[in-house]
C-alpha cells in the first residue's frame, strides 16, 4: 500500500514541479537548467507526501494542496544544494550523481538553490481553494520551519560543530531544527490545511517530531552501514567531515535501539486515528528498514 501510495503520489508532484520549475521560454534559460537539475535528480519527494498524508489523515483530500507540497520539495532541494558545496559539506555527488556545483559551477550552484527558495514561496502563495489566513498562518510556520532558528540554525549548529565534541542535546537540538523542522511543517501544513481538529495537529505535531528523530537515526547508521550505490554518495561522509552523529555519540547497536524507539512513539502519537492514518504508520515503520 504505501509503495503505491508513494509511487502515485510521487507521480502527481513530479508533473506539478515540472510545471512550477520550467525551461520552456524562460530567460536565463541557465538558471532554470541548474534549479530543474536538482528538482528532478532523483529525490523520494518525501515531505510532500508526508503532507498529503496527513491531510488525507484527517479526511481531507492532500492532492488538492498540491501547491503547497511542491513548496516544500522546492525548499528542501535548495537546501541540499548548498550543503553540498565546498563551503559547507563539500560533497560530490548526491542520489548518485554529480552534485549542482561540480556540474554548473559554486556560483550556478548558489544561484540555483536562491532561486527554488524563492520560487516556493510564489508557487505556495498560487494555492487555490485555501482561506487566506490559514494560507499565510502555514506559510508562516513553513517560513520558520526552513529559517534561522529552524533548518538553516540546525546547519549552522553542524558547520559550527564539525571536529568538536558536542553535547547530547545539542545533537538533538541541531538535527531538531536542521532535519526535523521541514518534517514538521509538512505534517502541520497537511492537517492545517485539511481543517483538522486541535487534537489532531497535536498528534501529528508528536509524530512529526519521531518520524525526524527516526529519520536522523537511521540517516547516520546508513552512512556507517549503507552502500554507496544506494544511498547514492560515498560511505563514511559524516566522519570525513569529523561530524557528531548518533553513531559516534553512542554506538551504532544504541542508535537502532533509539530509532526503534523513535518509531514506536510516532506510532503510538497516531493511536486515536483510525485506518486513515495507515499510510503514516507505515511510512515510519519504513525508516527502519530503509537504504537509501
Amino acid at each position: 500500500m504505501l509503495k503505491q501510495y508513494c509511487q502515485e503520489k510521487g507521480k502527481i508532484i513530479d508533473e506539478a514541479l515540472g510545471k512550477f520549475v520550467s525551461c520552456e521560454n524562460m530567460y536565463p534559460p541557465a538558471i532554470f537548467e541548474a534549479m530543474r537539475y536538482s528538482l528532478f535528480a532523483g529525490g523520494k519527494r518525501l515531505r510532500p507526501i508526508l503532507l498529503m498524508a496527513a491531510a488525507d489523515a484527517v479526511g481531507g483530500t492532500g492532492t488538492d494542496y498540491l501547491n503547497i507540497a511542491c513548496g516544500l520539495e522546492m525548499i528542501h532541494t535548495y537546501s541540499l544544494i548548498h550543503d553540498d558545496l565546498p563551503a559547507m559539506d563539500d560533497d560530490d555527488y548526491r542520489r548518485g550523481k554529480l552534485t549542482s556545483h561540480k556540474v554548473f559551477g559554486e556560483g550556478m550552484a548558489i544561484l540555483a538553490g536562491d532561486g527554488l527558495l524563492t520560487a516556493a514561496f510564489t508557487v505556495m502563495l498560487s494555492q487555490p481553494a485555501v482561506k487566506p489566513d490559514v494560507l499565510v498562518k502555514v506559510l508562516g510556520e513553513i517560513s520558520t520551519a526552513a529559517g534561522a532558528t529552524g533548518m538553516i540554525g540546525g546547519q549552522v549548529i553542524d558547520l559550527s560543530s564539525e571536529g568538536e565534541v558536542i553535547s547530547i542535546d545539542t545533537l538533538a537540538y541541531m538535527h531538531q531544527a536542521k532535519t526535523g523542522a521541514l518534517f514538521k511543517a509538512a505534517l502541520r501544513a497537511g492537517a492545517q490545511l485539511a481543517s483538522a481538529k486541535e487534537w489532531q495537529i497535536e498528534a501529528l505535531t508528536k509524530y512529526a517530531e519521531q518520524f525526524g528523530l527516526a529519520f536522523q537515526i537511521t540517516d547516520d547508521i546508513l552512512d556507517v552501514t549503507g552502500l554507496q550505490e544506494k544511498i547514492g554518495k560515498p560511505i563514511g561522509s559524516d566522519m570525513k567531515n569529523h561530524k557528531a552523529t548518533y553513531v559516534t555519540l553512542y554506538s551504532l547497536n544504541e542508535a537502532k535501539i533509539m530509532a526503534n524507539q523513535a518509531v514506536n512513539q510516532a506510532l503510538e502519537a497516531l493511536s486515536h486515528f483510525g485506518h486513515e492514518a495507515d499510510i503514516l504508520r507505515e511510512m515510519v515503520r519504513s525508516l527502519l528498514t530503509r537504504d537509501n
